[in-house]
C-alpha cells in the first residue's frame, strides 16, 4: 500500500510539469534582421540574449520572421537538434529575409515543406499587389515521432506598407491551407502580420481560424507584441499572432516580455503557446 501511495504522489507531482504526447509548445518571433546600425540594439549586442531566451523556453517548433541566413545558422549552431525549413524571399534560396520554421528534429519529422510568395503569382519570386517588397509564407507538415500525430505549421510576415497586400495575403494563405489540408489535420498559422486585431485581414482569419489568445485556457503577458525597443513604454500594439484550427485546444498563450539591462532581445515580443491536439 505504501509503495502504491508513493507512486500516485509521484505521478501527481511530476506529470503535471511535463507535456503529454499530444501537446506541443510553439513560438512566433520576429527577431529583427541582423544589422550593426541599431547601436545598443545591433545584432551583435543582442544575439546571445535572444538565443538564451529561446533556449530557455524550448519551443519544440518556432517560426521566425526577418531572419537572415546568418541568424538561422547562428541558432542552429547554438541549439542542439534544431533544424529549419524555408528559403530567402529575394531569390528562393539564401538571399533576403526568411520566414523560416525551426523544429526539434529529435522529436519531429518533416513530411512536406515549401514556400510561396504573397502575390498574384505565389509560385514565383514576386512582389504582390501594393506591397513594398517580396513577402513569403513557409509551411511544413510535421509528424511527432512519439505519438505519430501529424499537423501543419504555416509561418509568414505580411508587408508593412501595402494595405491591399495585407488583406489579400490573409486570403491567399487561407486558400493555400484549404487546398493542402484535405485530411482535416490540425493547422497552426503564425507570424508578424503587421495588422492590428480590428483590421479586415485579421477579422478574416479570426472567422476562419481561432485566435489563440482568445481561446487559451490561460493568457499571460502584455496585450501588444511590437515594442520598437521602447523599454519604458507600455506594449499595446498587437501585430504578431498564432492562429489554430478547431481541432486544437490552446492550453496556454503568452506574450513574453523578457528583458536584460532594460533592453528587449528584439523590437517584437515573441508569442508563445502550448497546444493540445484533440
Amino acid at each position: 500500500m505504501t509503495n502504491r501511495i508513493f507512486f500516485i504522489l509521484f505521478l501527481f507531482i511530476f506529470t503535471g510539469t511535463t507535456l503529454s504526447s499530444q501537446e506541443v509548445e510553439l513560438m512566433s518571433y520576429n527577431i529583427k534582421f541582423a544589422n550593426e546600425t541599431d547601436g545598443e540594439n545591433s545584432w551583435s549586442k543582442r544575439q546571445d540574449h535572444i538565443t538564451k531566451q529561446i533556449r530557455f523556453y524550448e519551443p519544440q517548433i518556432f517560426g521566425v520572421q526577418e531572419a537572415l541566413v546568418s541568424q538561422l545558422k547562428h541558432f542552429e549552431s547554438k541549439m542542439k537538434n534544431y533544424k529549419y525549413v524555408g528559403v530567402g524571399r529575394d531569390d528562393g534560396k539564401k538571399a533576403g529575409e526568411f520566414s523560416a520554421i525551426f523544429y526539434n528534429s529529435a522529436a519531429f519529422e518533416v513530411l512536406e515543406n515549401d514556400t510561396f510568395w504573397l502575390s498574384e503569382t505565389p509560385n514565383e519570386i514576386s512582389v504582390g499587389w501594393d506591397a513594398a517588397m517580396e513577402r513569403v509564407c513557409t509551411y511544413a507538415k510535421f509528424k511527432e515521432k512519439k505519438s505519430g500525430k501529424v499537423f501543419w505549421v504555416f509561418n509568414t510576415h505580411f508587408d508593412h506598407v501595402g494595405e491591399k497586400a495585407r488583406e489579400n495575403s490573409a486570403k491567399l494563405i487561407w486558400e493555400k491551407i484549404s487546398a493542402l489540408n484535405k485530411e482535416n489535420l490540425p493547422v497552426i498559422l503564425m507570424g508578424d502580420l503587421n495588422l492590428e486585431p480590428d483590421t479586415s485581414g485579421i477579422q478574416f482569419l479570426m472567422h476562419k481560424m481561432n485566435d489563440s489568445k482568445a481561446v487559451a485556457k490561460l493568457d499571460f503577458g502584455p496585450e501588444g507584441t511590437f515594442n520598437a525597443y521602447n523599454f519604458n513604454e507600455p506594449v499595446n500594439r498587437r501585430i504578431d499572432y498564432i492562429f489554430t484550427s478547431d481541432n486544437i485546444e490552446v492550453k496556454k498563450y503568452a506574450v513574453l516580455s523578457d528583458s536584460k539591462d532594460l533592453k528587449y532581445p528584439s523590437d517584437h515580443l515573441p508569442v508563445f503557446v502550448r497546444v493540445d491536439f484533440k
